[in-house]
């Protein structure tokens, strides 16, 4: 295949789709890679280091592709010409687009949709990028709250360690709970799901009451019941006004996300505290976090950060890599074509749009419903 590498043109991304390393195992494999210059500076990546690694360098309109890797979301008036785009789409958020790709007879194959299962877990691009946001976050709520995170004995007393709480504990709220911890603060979490209790605690956490339900199939926390809502709230007001550091990460595929810190639990909080909401751009699991800005709400500082995986661009990129390549590698045949197999489980999966038709019905709904 003659795969692109998109530039990515939204504001404040650094990332990119691949990066030399994972660049050099394609073309192993047979596959021609270019790129337009400057492909990944904003990830620390040279355009020597692209080329050093088999990649070629062009200049102008770009040629048209069998496949375009992008981190998204895209249009296709980002991409073409191409064949077949593999970015975070977005589907649910732009059906439209979605309709769009249909009618070019692109193959759209969304990294949100891969299947969370043993097989795809190479492929797995949303934990890879929860994993930064989650170690982001952190860092984000240390430079804002004016107190130390650990405790610290000194001649003029002992200063108490600050208290943290994580609400969600997929692989954001883990890795937050991670890093907070390694940086000495009392760290507590909480998640709907039963099972997290085990993984907020093996951290060292302690997991705090509050209503739990089993999980859906795919993995992610389902929608809840609004007396469930309310019980949570109910048993989360307390622990959210006494911690120094609140992140909340909870967020349901193709949903807004649930209010888990209202706007009373906020102002019930120490004057100095900080709250950074990973779900901002869904809605926010905080009442009054204002989707990339930085608020003070009644002496506590509310965070709405959309960019956080590119923040630490080198990285964040680098795992992205892996996972675009790991999917090339499993999706494209002997002679290097891209197969999507209706019949397989992860190629069905992410292939939000085949053969002219979008194939997820809820994305095919919305679709259908905007029209």
């Amino acid at each position: 295949m003659l795969i692109r590498i998109h530039r990515e043109t939204r504001p404040g991304e650094r990332r990119v789709a691949l990066v030399p390393k994972t660049v050099r195992r394609l073309v192993d494999a047979g596959h021609t890679v270019v790129f337009p210059a400057g492909v990944g500076l904003g990830a620390d990546y040279s355009d020597e280091t692209y080329t050093a690694a088999g990649a070629e360098m062009y200049e102008g309109s770009p040629p048209e592709a069998d496949l375009v890797a992008a981190v998204g979301p895209i249009t296709l008036d980002d991409v073409a010409p191409t064949k077949a785009v593999v970015a975070f789409l977005d589907p649910l958020g732009q059906p439209a687009e979605m309709s769009r790709f249909a009618a070019a007879g692109v193959q759209a194959l969304s990294m949100e949709l891969i299947p969370r299962t043993t097989l795809a877990q190479s492929m797995d691009a949303l934990s890879s990028q929860a994993t930064s946001a989650g170690y982001e976050a952190v860092l984000m709520a240390a430079g804002e709250l004016r107190r130390f995170l650990p405790m610290m004995m000194t001649a003029a007393g002992t200063i108490p360690p600050a208290k943290a709480l994580v609400l969600g504990a997929g692989v954001a709220g883990l890795q937050a709970i991670s890093t907070l911890r390694r940086l000495g603060a009392m760290v507590a979490g909480y998640d709907i799901r039963p099972e997290a209790a085990e993984q907020i605690e093996s951290l060292g956490a302690t997991f705090v009451g509050g209503p739990t339900e089993k999980q859906d199939s795919g993995g992610y926390a389902s929608e809840v019941t609004e007396d469930t809502k309310a019980a949570q709230l109910a048993a989360l007001h307390t622990h959210v006004a006494a911690a120094d550091i609140v992140i909340t990460t909870a967020q349901v595929p193709g949903r807004a996300a649930p209010i888990l810190v209202t706007a009373a639990m906020v102002a019930d909080m120490k004057p100095g505290s900080v709250v950074v909401d990973l779900a901002a751009s869904t809605g926010g699991n905080c009442e009054v976090t204002e989707a990339g800005k930085t608020i003070d709400y009644h002496g506590v500082i509310v965070m709405g950060p959309l960019d956080l995986p590119s923040r630490t661009a080198g990285q964040s990129s680098e795992m992205y890599s892996r996972n675009v390549t790991a999917l090339i590698d499993y999706l494209a045949d002997e002679d290097g074509v891209l197969v999507l197999d209706p019949d397989d489980e992860i190629a069905a999966g992410c292939a939000v749009v085949r053969d002219g038709e979008i194939t997820n019905e809820r994305v095919r709904a919305a679709a259908e419903g905007g029209s």
